[in-house]
């Protein structure tokens, strides 16, 4: 039994943070307000951007100054800071720079950050900078590397493990995708022996030196002059693993722990198809019969459908639980009566299935998975629209879909099966628009949404990143895996893998070449050994890569894929096993379902529409935080632990969850308050700098230091990393 184949606000600002000021005693000076934005000055290289990255990504409010620009604004007192209501203000909480002395010797600008830094206690990150004297450590020469880091293994020392890198497990491996290209480089020294006079350096990473047995610094904190640097002696792009291992660190370190926005690691997988059968891949014409551009394929081609079976089911109950990971079920309760036609009228893997639904999450994937788009024209390859006597598109009724959506539903309701209505899959995400032959979604699919009471609807990452809204329905763009469909065997992934991957002259299709969104495979890979080999590391880091960008979205594979050989569970285990040797338990995966992404990424939105309409202002003066923001928008917020949250009345609560060390989540105003008051524990308080610090060291501004060809130009993980391609 095969499944259908397959065709190719309101104007009022409501304070959602805030606080009252401490009291000021007769004669002593306010205390200072620092807002909570952060000042990146950016040089155009990717280390700074990488950073920045991180905190437009957090939703973390941050000013960028274009120290490229022949107009750009100067860095002097005024533009740091100035006095609002008597009070000194501090405009950044953070300072990131391209390196430790940007502007150079006896520069005004240099000199105007110092004092500022001085004055108020802000940190700098030298985002990546030359180890030398100036910023506490020796040259790194005897003991000293310079050169390539690809590959090597850094260390989280004691220090960052009860400091800023707490969160981690330990160990910091850095990237090495092709050997013939450099894709990291950096400086490994020592710190100073001799200090001057009351500076300390902290390294927090190092790695071993090569040819002895010390550990040079990349990242550590000079104290010096009243100061506070982050010294990070390698450069790195926005994607590469090391630098997502450490950015969380990066930005808790600026700013104290205490900052809008949040960064978390979410991990989520959906099943498609369950209950119904996938069609095979056909190793020999090398393509799917019953497919539009399967020509070879005749009538007597037996398919041979893939279809997971009690045992199956068995095993992913069984592996769910000790991996500690949900699985999210996408299903097609038609598949499940079609099998029962051809069975007898028995269905053991539906019966299994259903006996363990708890262990799962379930989703409305239609009733019978059919393409819920145009009607398809597949007298023609590749297949295209229907059209009727003028010319217009042919499409979809609307009682066609939303039959579809209720008939699973009732079907689900007849087996006692759990579902949320509001979240739906359709087959291979039809209805919404399908370039090249369909560039507009299907005008009924919005009104059937609506009729069905759909909040939450799939969407395919690889096509649509972003969330948009189609009727009731947000969409929720789910990242496919690149383990097909139309594989339940190792051996028939690979086959088509290498046909897709493959050059012309190798055997392959020949697609990847000239693509500007693929790379083609060096050579074809060896059916019995490359899927574990090669196709399994492959997937792991490009999933294991959304998972540390702070991504909600969900990735997705098919049941065939738990059937015969159970192919997806090695490249599942891996993202979670990787996961778990980098990550202390303080850091768990965030397993969410569909409609909770699909919240998230709203709220996301609603900030960053807020904050890039310069409609956020936050501040922390003493032990308080203050946000406004529009009103009916939510504020991210990272915030130390013991941080609490006034109620109506004089009670408290504590804010958000604990993740990572710290305490983070949305806030949002309680019932009949207008504004929300959070207040730090006095442990968490930064200190207050008192007097005035000694004037700024003279210093040679770093060189223009090397920037490697896979820092400036990301190079991918191979075929089906699209992010980097």
């Amino acid at each position: 039994m095969g499944r259908m184949t397959r065709p190719v606000a309101a104007c009022a600002a409501a304070v959602l943070l805030s606080a009252t000021a401490p009291a000021i005693g007769a004669g002593a000076a306010p205390a200072p307000r620092i807002d909570l934005r952060v000042l990146v000055l950016d040089d155009k290289g990717p280390a700074t951007a990488a950073i920045t990255a991180e905190l437009k990504g957090s939703g973390t409010p941050y000013t960028t100054v274009d120290l490229t620009a022949s107009g750009r604004s100067r860095i002097d007192a005024a533009f740091l800071g100035d006095t609002v209501d008597g009070r000194p203000r501090a405009k950044y909480q953070a300072v990131v720079v391209p390196n430790d002395n940007p502007f150079g010797d006896g520069s005004a600008e240099m000199a105007a950050l110092v004092a500022y830094e001085q004055r108020f206690g802000i940190r700098q990150v030298d985002a990546y900078t030359y180890a030398r004297p100036a910023v506490g450590l020796g040259y790194p020469q005897n003991p000293g590397y310079i050169g390539s880091l690809d590959g090597r293994t850094a260390k989280v020392t004691a220090a960052g493990e009860s400091g800023p890198f707490g969160y981690l497990g330990g160990s910091v491996p850095f990237e090495d995708n092709d050997p013939a290209v450099t894709e990291s480089y950096g400086y490994l020294s020592v710190p100073l022996a001799n200090q001057a006079e009351g500076a300390t350096f902290t390294s927090y990473v190092d790695a071993p030196v090569p040819g002895g047995d010390a550990r040079g610094a990349l990242i550590g904190e000079y104290a010096h002059d009243g100061r506070r640097e982050l010294v990070v002696t390698f450069v790195y792009n926005q994607y590469q693993s090391q630098f997502r291992l450490l950015a969380r660190g990066i930005v808790e370190w600026a700013t104290q722990g205490i900052h809008l926005g949040a960064d978390r690691n979410y991990y989520a997988v959906h099943v498609d198809d369950v209950f119904a059968g996938d069609d095979r891949w056909d190793t020999e014409l090398n393509c799917t019969p019953g497919d539009v551009d399967c020509a070879g394929a005749g009538d007597d081609v037996e398919n041979d459908p893939i279809r997971m079976t009690a045992a199956d089911a068995r095993y992913a109950e069984e592996w769910s639980t000790d991996h500690g990971l949900t699985l999210d079920m996408a299903f097609n309760g038609g598949g499940s009566e079609a099998y029962k036609d051809e069975n007898g009228g028995s269905d053991p893997l539906a019966r299994r299935l259903l006996a363990d639904q708890g262990s799962y999450r379930w989703i409305n994937h239609t009733y019978n998975h059919p393409f819920l788009g145009c009607v398809q024209d597949t007298s023609v390859v590749p297949w295209k629209c229907s059209t009727g006597l003028l010319g217009t598109t042919r499409w979809v009724g609307p009682a066609d879909i939303t039959g579809q959506i209720n008939d699973n539903l009732s079907w689900a309701g007849r087996n006692s099966l759990s579902v949320d209505r509001a979240e739906l899959v359709t087959g291979e995400h039809s209805g919404l628009k399908t370039l090249p032959q369909q560039p507009s979604d299907n005008p009924n699919l919005a009104p059937a949404l609506t009729l069905t009471r759909v909040t939450s609807l799939a969407a395919d990452a690889s096509r649509e990143k972003e969330q948009r809204t189609l009727g009731p329905a947000t969409t929720v763009p789910r990242h496919p895996m690149n383990i097909f469909y139309n594989a339940g065997h190792a051996a028939e992934q690979v086959d088509e893998y290498n046909w897709i991957y493959a050059r012309k002259s190798d055997g392959g299709s020949g697609a990847c070449e000239g693509s500007a969104n693929t790379t083609c495979l060096n050579e074809p890979l060896d059916t019995s050994t490359g899927y574990a080999s090669y196709i399994v590391p492959l997937e792991s880091r490009i999933a294991l890569g959304h998972v540390l960008s702070n991504d909600p979205r969900p990735h997705y594979l098919h049941q065939s894929n738990l059937a015969e050989d159970r192919i997806a569970y090695p490249a599942l285990e891996k993202v979670l096993g990787d996961y778990g040797r980098l990550f202390a338990d303080n850091t768990p995966v965030v397993n969410l379902r569909m409609k909770d992404i699909g919240e998230e990424m709203r709220r996301r939105a609603a900030w960053d529409a807020a904050l890039a309409a310069g409609r956020v202002t936050a501040y922390r003066i003493g032990d308080t935080v203050t946000v406004t923001a529009p009103s009916g928008v939510r504020a991210p917020a990272t915030l130390p632990p013991g941080t609490r949250q006034a109620q109506s009345g004089s009670g408290t609560v504590t804010f958000g969850s604990a993740y990572a060390g710290l305490r983070s989540g949305w806030a949002a105003p309680g019932a009949l308050q207008s504004r929300i008051t959070f207040t730090l524990a006095g442990s968490a308080v930064p200190a207050d700098p008192s007097g005035t610090a000694s004037a700024a060291r003279a210093a040679k501004p770093a060189d223009r230091l090397p920037v490697p060809a896979g820092v400036r130009k990301p190079v991918p993980y191979g075929p089906g990393d699209a992010t980097r391609a």
